[in-house]
């Protein structure tokens, strides 16, 4: 760690973000780590090639593991992280995932499963029973068990120790895609996971102008399967990237504070809005989950889901009316973004037609409230 004075087992989360991965201090040096930007390294050294190591990217992977608790290897998507998670599973090995995941997610499951490079079977991961019977399986058990916690879009919670417990018990991994919480407000491998997977274009970079994925594993030994992944398929980074990642990561505790904070509020006054029939939000006392989400959380984060009129033409005007928040896709931003999930043709056919999800940006709440007040009086 290359400022470790900074970023000790004792300090903070919030200090964390601020001070890991800065480069080792000394007169007239920089506070920031550099952009370096050459794809070839001198001969002699332990790497030799930018896709094996670049310092920039370093710095990043140091930040991003020092608040997972864990090896973090950075990649160009957070798609390009998944696959390469899906890559260490067996030909023929089992995925267990959960039943609702974000949509491209499990198309490349499905595609997967259907070239029969991988059997894939799907969990409730809100039902302990199912989990603990699609793991075990009927002969097979799983390799790797891939869920989220909240699930996209629909803000299930999966129990992540107990799901830890039934996967380690028959020898599989299990690999939580964090995105939706940040490590600023849940970390899994803490609660037994093996492997933690974020879009970092979403919340950890925070301002929408940047793609890219991180796993983080709880064995050094893991992660290094997953830079042999990233050096072999390819999915690197650019060092200007991971320098805008790590520059929107610092003020990572203050912007969830802040979406969340916001989140919060517009949950509760969705939840009362004659024209929404269902509020998804782990921060309810009505989510069925509730409980579970607040032992292994430390607050319920900035996305909501809520279902707007009675159909999928009432949901667009929504989307379609709003002056502040953005009909578009992706979340996690500093600005508040809103889109109807099923007008993507991969999304879940269980999600209802109807179904908005908001990500929460750090705008004035009020303001907020207004503009979604104004696009549901439209329906």
């Amino acid at each position: 760690m290359n400022s470790s004075q900074s970023t000790g087992p004792d300090y903070n989360i919030d200090t964390v973000a601020v001070h890991a991965g800065r480069p080792a201090r000394t007169p007239d040096g920089p506070i920031n780590p550099p952009i370096v930007t050459s794809s070839t390294l001198h001969a002699g050294g332990q790497y030799g090639y930018g896709r094996q190591w670049n310092e920039t990217l370093a710095a990043l992977e140091e930040v991003i593991g020092s608040l997972e608790g864990g090896t973090a290897t950075v990649y160009s998507s957070g798609m390009a992280a998944a696959n390469a998670v899906f890559d260490i599973v067996p030909m023929g090995g089992v995925i267990v995932a959960s039943s609702h995941s974000y949509a491209a997610v499990g198309t490349r499951l499905e595609e997967l499963a259907a070239n029969g490079r991988i059997v894939l079977r799907y969990a409730d991961v809100t039902d302990q029973a199912d989990i603990e019977k699609q793991i075990a399986g009927d002969g097979k058990s799983a390799d790797l068990v891939w869920f989220e916690s909240p699930t996209n879009p629909l803000l299930e919670i999966c129990d992540i120790r107990a799901a830890a417990h039934v996967a380690h018990a028959v020898g599989a991994l299990l690999a939580i895609d964090n995105t939706f919480m940040t490590p600023a407000r849940q970390q899994p491998l803490v609660l037994g996971a093996d492997i933690v997977m974020h879009s970092v274009t979403k919340g950890l970079a925070g301002h929408s102008d940047l793609l890219m994925g991180a796993v983080v594993t709880a064995s050094p030994e893991l992660g290094e399967q997953m830079v042999g992944r990233r050096i072999l398929l390819g999915a690197v980074p650019s060092s200007f990237d991971a320098f805008l990642a790590i520059r929107g990561i610092r003020t990572l505790s203050v912007r969830i504070d802040r979406s969340e904070d916001n989140a919060k509020i517009l949950a509760q006054r969705l939840v009362n809005h004659p024209a929404v029939s269902k509020v998804y939000y782990p921060g309810l006392a009505s989510h069925p989950n509730h409980e579970v989400h607040a032992q292994q959380a430390s607050g319920p984060g900035l996305m909501i889901s809520f279902l707007a009129g009675n159909s999928a033409e009432d949901a667009d005007k929504v989307c379609e009316s709003t002056l502040l928040a953005t009909n578009a896709t992706s979340l996690g931003g500093v600005e508040s973004l809103i889109e109807r999930r099923r007008r993507w043709s991969h999304e879940n056919v269980e999600v209802p037609q109807n179904l908005i999800r908001l990500s929460v940006g750090i705008e004035n709440v009020e303001d907020l409230w207004a503009d979604l007040d104004q696009a549901l009086d439209q329906i």
